[in-house]
């Protein structure tokens, strides 16, 4: 029996999702199935494609010479069907984002919202996970980043730079010391990054003012902001989130104010994917609209 597409995309969804029920959650099929189809392309290429371990399905020196091959034949695939949509209608087929939570929280709804209005019958998914992704895996088609990748074989496109300040709600401002200058915040609770996951050198906020304890700490961007109007105490804050929450107050806004940018990350191999290409210029002009629209309302 010689492997077919649908045997390919099989492979595809267990070596991305690294498990059969994973995998099949992809497809829409039950695990059992999925492990039956890979055994027989297993069989038909006389190899062993997976090893199963605890952490799950790892690809073999094999699986891992197949895959590349298997994903120029999926990108043959869609280029082909776009090719034959043409490139101006709108957009079809599903695309997957991989963000920090801060920009998957509070800026990719509205954008997403927005691009989805325009093409009704695209499937937009955003996974919002406190870490990099990893797109030679096909974690996700695209990902947003807060620092430039530097290996690997990446397109990288800077998107735009955004603000932080530190910040409390009016509350807890009111009911507890005075905050006038940085060395007053030693008498205030400190909400931030759990300081060992930290996964990017661009979220270690505070260790350059001399911050030794997080008092409520969190790996999460948006549970930090929710500890903060909790009135847990005070943290660092994009500028583009404060609009979304209530009685937030930017302070120290001359002392302390930080810069930061977002990069949009694809593989090389998606260069001519004009699907992705399209989608990714208007998640672009999106993301850089809707930052300058949020932080003028600060």
């Amino acid at each position: 029996m010689d492997p077919q597409w649908d045997d390919l995309k099989v492979f595809l969804a267990v070596a991305r999702a690294e498990s059969l029920s994973g995998a099949g959650k992809l497809l829409k099929v039950d695990p059992a199935t999925v492990g039956r189809r890979v055994g027989r392309l297993e069989d038909a290429l006389g190899t062993l494609l997976f090893v199963k371990s605890p952490q799950g399905y790892a690809l073999t020196n094999e699986g891992q010479r197949l895959m590349a091959h298997a994903i120029k034949v999926e990108q043959s695939l869609d280029a082909a069907f776009e090719d034959l949509a043409g490139q101006e209608g709108p957009l079809t087929g599903q695309i997957r984002i991989g963000a920090p939570d801060g920009s998957a929280n509070f800026l990719l709804p509205k954008v997403c919202a927005d691009i989805s209005a325009r093409h009704p019958d695209l499937e937009i998914q955003i996974v919002a996970l406190p870490r990099i992704f990893n797109l030679s895996k096909r974690e996700a088609d695209m990902a947003i980043t807060v620092s430039q990748p530097t290996a690997g074989r990446l397109m990288v496109q800077k998107l735009t730079d955004y603000k932080l300040h530190l910040a409390a709600t009016r509350h807890y401002l009111k009911t507890n010391a005075p905050i006038t200058q940085l060395s007053d915040l030693s008498e205030h609770r400190i909400v931030g990054y759990i300081p060992d996951m930290i996964f990017d050198k661009e979220l270690d906020y505070l260790s350059d003012q001399g911050v030794q304890r997080i008092a409520v700490a969190s790996n999460s961007v948006s549970v930090q902001i929710n500890l903060i109007k909790q009135g847990a105490g005070v943290g660092v804050v994009h500028d583009f989130a404060i609009p979304a929450v209530r009685g937030l107050r930017k302070i120290l806004t001359e002392e302390f104010s930080l810069t930061r940018s977002f990069y949009l990350v694809r593989h090389e191999d998606d260069r001519r994917q004009e699907r992705l290409n399209r989608f990714a210029t208007e998640l672009a002009a999106g993301i850089r609209e809707t930052v300058m629209e949020l932080e003028a309302l600060t």
